[in-house]
């Protein structure tokens, strides 16, 4: 009693108000109920959130797609931009050193880009990105919870960029706020790096055709 339970199957998802023999009444978020036969949670598979709301910190595992095409090597312009980001001024600082004794070390032509290494827009984003959670107050650091930015598999849609973090509480409005202002950042600052948000035309988009 107490715990909050999902079972999709059966329509479950919310708070257990009962336990009996006979029955387990699950109070849905709709403050409607759900009543089980015990035996359904013995032969059928559920989710027990508790563990989650006891350990205060609940996951975000949200992506947005990046248009692929405008996926580009950092010119010296670009660099110099990126370096008054305020979290990315010692990144790229170190980060270019390291380019420029790995190139030269090499005797490595960078005058074509592609020869040796360089950064890329989508990394220092990536980067920005990461920087930006570990900064922020309301994302938990305690050990045990992950935080990290990651390329998921291209698809016709683009590249998924995925976030990977917990907040630090497992209350579901504080959860929901945090989610929506970190994804509120990121989709504003993403034109800051000359990356475009791949979405499917809209009518906005045929309107401007002549």
């Amino acid at each position: 009693v107490g715990d909050w339970i999902t079972v999709p199957k059966h329509g479950a998802d919310g708070t257990v108000i009962e336990v009996s023999l006979n029955t387990v009444k699950v109070q849905n978020f709709d403050k409607t109920i759900t009543t089980l036969p015990p035996y359904v949670l013995v032969k059928d598979s559920f989710q027990n959130w508790k563990g989650m709301v006891d350990s205060n910190g609940r996951r975000v595992k949200r992506h947005l797609n990046i248009d692929m095409s405008s996926v580009k090597f950092c010119s010296k312009e670009m660099i110099e931009r990126f370096k008054k980001i305020d979290l990315l001024e010692d990144y790229i600082t170190q980060k270019e050193q390291e380019i420029q004794s790995y190139n030269e070390s090499n005797n490595i032509d960078t005058d074509l880009l592609v020869n040796g290494r360089h950064q890329t827009n989508l990394g220092v984003f990536r980067e920005y990105i990461t920087l930006y959670l570990q900064n922020n107050s309301r994302v938990n650091k305690n050990a045990g919870f992950l935080c990290m930015v990651r390329q998921l598999q291209p698809t016709e849609i683009g590249i998924p960029l995925e976030l990977y973090f917990f907040s630090d509480t497992s209350s579901w409005v504080p959860y929901e706020n945090l989610q929506s202002d970190v994804f509120d950042h990121v989709l504003a600052a993403v034109s800051e790096f000359d990356l475009r948000i791949f979405q499917s035309p809209t009518g906005h988009d045929f309107s401007k055709l002549n």
